[in-house]
């Protein structure tokens, strides 16, 4: 039913119908109306962030933990423009959020009006939709269009631009629409290409699944599809950044993360497999490495919900446009109708090798009694919180790399990192955006020193509404992975890597109201993580590693997946394996 009212209150009322609970914004004149209507009613949360990018990030977390769109409002001028590092990073990243922002009045577009920014044309190529709403009869209509854009298909941000006097006026509500919108994007595979692809199953010696983001964007169902193939089939399987957890870290067909930082065991069997299936993963350059040596010898399915991501980066053998869950789901009912048919004797084989690529044990690390390891800061840490309700998130670089090879992650949803765009300072409003939406969860941001500092602002957002988040600092007092790059390709140029002041961050956190915790030997660390997971706040935990410790396996920028970087594995065994190995 239709209803007279003003633009701002349309607006919250689109909103609540929308099932939305929580907002992350930052007021200015331009959303007064908006934010005096939050005001006079109390269904819907609004966490007030320091920052628009900590805003948009704290959405990503709350989206990414969650499977719901998460949501900004911001003010016009520098509050969108502040907004935008964000959009890009869920654009980047598939990341479904509905950013709101303020404009100056209809009459004052074009005239350089006091905190005007061309909102749409900036923002154009960092969302998946926007629009600027001049017609407040318009506005209903265009929010709920702006959520289904945003969750239908490859999800992703979108933006509503909406000047001060739409907000204003009066017009008329339109209730969230009954009828499908035009935007209706493809969820069933085409199955003449999915019977393909099974009989390539059926006749693959060494084949691979090849996962990404877009299995834990498709929800649980996708994750549990997943999971039942690569039982039913004995597939290995690997994971992007952003797929880990769509298959237990603790099961035995994992072979852990591919790519740039990925496992040596999982690159070679991406580098040999003769079937690569790659599910809801876009074949980004952290992955393939050297594309003309990518895979070479094997025939390559893709299935991708997003028909740009097919045959954009590498040709794929078996193209499928659709859902994951939907389309494996027609992937087993054809597979298990076909009779359950695999080369056993041919994948025993495969498995064999992959057995000897795990054997040079490519993670190892030589630990010290004198000063704490980042490798083994993780493992205590993964250690002494396995099992329990956890929520990791992580800044960018080297600590980034070091969770996802030591973390192990059963789940999906449980882990939020700043894939595509590779964001310094994502972490800190991120995990606050997950402990908004998992009050009681543990949430832990993995950070380095460099990356926190970026938004350590939002501290003050996690102590005003009581968010216990964790942080937990690898403090090598370096940009790790900028002087990890110096040092093995720029003939150790240390420029501008480090910096010589930092703060005392024990003292950071109590100016914020916060616990701090400083930990520098590793025969106190334990004690330390459990004083930081039995406090009932907040915390920030500066735990000082190496300073020097690089990050491996690794492929240097432009080489194939069997060209890694292998730091202090068994290199004799790693020859004998048959990868090459670059010391």
């Amino acid at each position: 039913m239709t209803r007279q009212m003003t633009g701002a209150k349309m607006v919250i009322e689109a909103l609540k119908e929308q099932g939305v609970d929580t907002v992350f914004g930052y007021p200015g004149g331009a959303v007064l109306p908006i934010y005096d209507e939050i005001f006079q009613q109390n269904e819907i949360r609004h966490i007030l962030v320091r920052h628009e990018q900590g805003a948009v990030h704290a959405a990503e977390g709350y989206a990414r933990s969650t499977g719901k769109p998460g949501v900004v409002l911001v003010t016009s001028g520098p509050g969108a423009t502040n907004a935008v590092t964000g959009l890009v990073d869920a654009l980047m990243d598939s990341i479904p959020i509905v950013v709101l922002t303020g404009q100056v009045p209809t009459f004052m577009i074009g005239s350089d009006a006091f905190q005007e920014a061309d909102t749409v044309g900036i923002t154009r190529p960092c969302t998946k939709m926007n629009w600027l709403v001049k017609d407040t009869d318009r506005l209903s209509d265009t929010i709920h269009e702006a959520f289904h854009i945003a969750t239908h298909g490859r999800p992703g941000p979108v933006l509503v631009d909406l000047p001060k006097d739409v907000q204003f006026a009066t017009g008329t509500y339109t209730p969230k629409p009954q009828v499908k919108s035009r935007y209706q994007p493809r969820v069933k595979g085409d199955t003449a290409m999915i019977e393909a692809l099974v009989e390539a199953m059926e006749q693959a010696e060494r084949p691979i699944f090849y996962t990404g983001g877009g299995v834990i964007n498709s929800g649980p169902k996708a994750s549990q599809l997943l999971r039942e193939l690569v039982e039913a089939t004995g597939f290995p399987i690997t994971s992007t950044l952003m797929g880990l957890g769509s298959y237990p870290a603790s099961g035995d067909k994992w072979l852990g993360m591919l790519g740039m930082h990925g496992l040596y065991e999982a690159n070679l069997a991406m580098h040999d497999c003769d079937l690569m299936i790659n599910i809801g993963a876009r074949f980004d350059d952290r992955i393939t490495g050297r594309i003309a040596d990518f895979s070479p010898g094997s025939r390559k399915a893709h299935i991708d919900i997003d028909p740009s991501s097919i045959n954009k980066v590498i040709h794929a053998d078996f193209p499928i446009i659709g859902d994951v869950a939907h389309v494996l789901e027609d992937m087993l009912r054809i597979w298990k109708a076909r009779g359950r048919k695999t080369r056993s004797e041919a994948l025993a084989k495969w498995w064999e090798q992959i057995e000897q690529w795990r054997a040079v044990k490519c993670l190892r690390y030589t630990n010290s009694d004198a000063v704490i390891k980042p490798q083994y800061a993780l493992e205590r840490l993964e250690a002494l919180t396995k099992g329990r309700d956890r929520y990791i998130a992580t800044e960018v670089g080297q600590h980034q790399m070091w969770a996802a090879q030591f973390l192990g992650f059963e789940d999906p949803n449980r882990w939020m990192t700043s894939g595509g765009l590779g964001t310094m300072g994502y972490g800190v409003p991120a995990s606050i955006g997950v402990q908004i939406a998992h009050p009681d969860a543990l949430v832990i941001n993995v950070a380095g020193e460099g990356s926190w500092l970026m938004n350590m602002q939002e501290m003050g957002t996690a102590v005003q509404y009581r968010a216990p988040v964790k942080q937990f600092i690898l403090n090598n007092e370096r940009l790790g992975m900028v002087r990890q790059w110096q040092e093995l390709l720029h003939g150790e140029r240390y420029s501008h890597s480090w910096s010589e002041a930092l703060p005392d961050f024990v003292k950071l956190a109590e100016a914020f109201g916060c616990k701090g915790i400083l930990c520098t030997d590793p025969a106190d660390l334990d004690d330390a993580i459990m004083e930081m997971l039995d406090y009932d706040g907040p915390v920030i935990f500066d735990c000082v590693v190496e300073k020097h410790e690089n990050c491996f396996p690794m492929i240097p920028s432009g080489k194939a997946h069997n060209e890694m970087l292998l730091g202090e594995a068994d290199t004799q065994g790693v020859i004998q394996a048959g990868g090459a190995v670059l010391v």
